[in-house]
């Protein structure tokens, strides 16, 4: 079985709030979606506000959409704003140009999903997308 599991999107979600909550971070909404863009788990943490599922699973959504992790979105934006809202339109909205949005490989390099987070900065949104992935034992691509 070559795509993400339930049991792995949790390990992902509970690593990265477990190291968020370590660091002391804001209160944080995680998003695991599948390689074709579905959610296969998310939390939002006591004191998010409920427009973060949308930002998370946006994060999440245009990496995969894209093929590249938010960050490298981020900065093609700040080239080609055009091409990125055009880009985020046509994917109904579900394209978030910020740090927080990584793409997950298996161990053979295949993209298997993504992780989108989002309550903190960008930088922190991607450190702790990271951290989870990296605890279920795929490699992130932040871009």
């Amino acid at each position: 079985m070559g795509g993400i599991t339930l049991a792995k999107s949790k390990r992902i979600i509970n690593a990265a709030l477990k190291a968020a909550r370590a660091a002391d971070m804001k209160p944080f909404t995680v998003a695991v979606l599948d390689d074709g863009g579905r959610i296969k788990a998310l939390e939002r943490e006591d004191g998010c506000s409920f427009g973060r599922v949308e930002i998370a699973h946006g994060k999440a959504h245009g990496a995969l959409a894209m093929g590249l992790g938010s960050r490298a979105l981020m900065n093609r934006a700040q080239k080609e704003a055009f091409f990125v809202n055009a880009a985020g339109a046509s994917l109904g909205g579900a394209l978030i140009p910020l740090s927080g949005g990584v793409l997950i490989r298996d161990k053979k390099g295949a993209i298997i999903g993504a992780v989108g987070v989002t309550g903190d900065t960008p930088d922190n949104d991607e450190e702790i997308a990271v951290a989870g992935i990296e605890a279920a034992g795929f490699t992130a691509e932040t871009g």
